[in-house]
């Protein structure tokens, strides 16, 4: 990443993040909430990344650390694996039959009765551009994945 294109990401990240603090306050149910609160969070940390980047490539302009390139390229690697994860991250361990969600506690997917066994997972299930309304094009502007799915247990995944 260039400086200029650093500085073009880092003045969208900034311009979404004034339209969305606003809208939140408009929000008219807790789970419309509950998305703009952890897009906040995601734009936040993103702005945070590009500039550490941007003070990183001037070190490197300057040459006034001889680790910044090494550091730049660190950091522009961790970068450009960032999500923004609105709703639900789910984790699997399929050795054990446990999963868990947004890293809390690790939950059972087994469940067994006199007709036997079944394994049944959660499923992510992404929320369509409707259902994220003006959050929707923040993935394509900026070139940030915004991962946003709900969790459905009816939907659940039988081995």
């Amino acid at each position: 990443m260039t400086t200029n294109q650093s500085l073009t990401l880092y003045t969208k990240l900034a311009g979404f993040r004034l339209v969305v603090l606003p809208n939140r306050f408009g929000c008219d149910s807790e789970f419309s909430r509950a998305l703009h609160d952890r897009l906040l969070e995601g734009l936040e940390a993103a702005i945070g990344r590009v500039r550490t980047i941007m003070a990183l490539e001037r070190s490197v302009l300057t040459g006034d650390d001889e680790f910044a390139d090494h550091q730049l390229e660190g950091e522009a690697e961790i970068f450009g694996r960032f999500t923004i994860n609105l709703l639900y991250d789910l984790e699997f361990d399929f050795d054990t039959h446990e999963y868990r969600i947004n890293g809390g506690d690790w939950a059972i997917a087994l469940t067994a009765d006199y007709t036997g066994i079944d394994i049944g997972y959660p499923e992510l299930i992404a929320l369509t551009d409707d259902e994220l309304g003006s959050l929707a094009p923040i993935t394509r502007e900026t070139g940030i994945p915004v991962n946003a799915s709900r969790i459905s247990y009816d939907a659940r995944a039988g081995s």
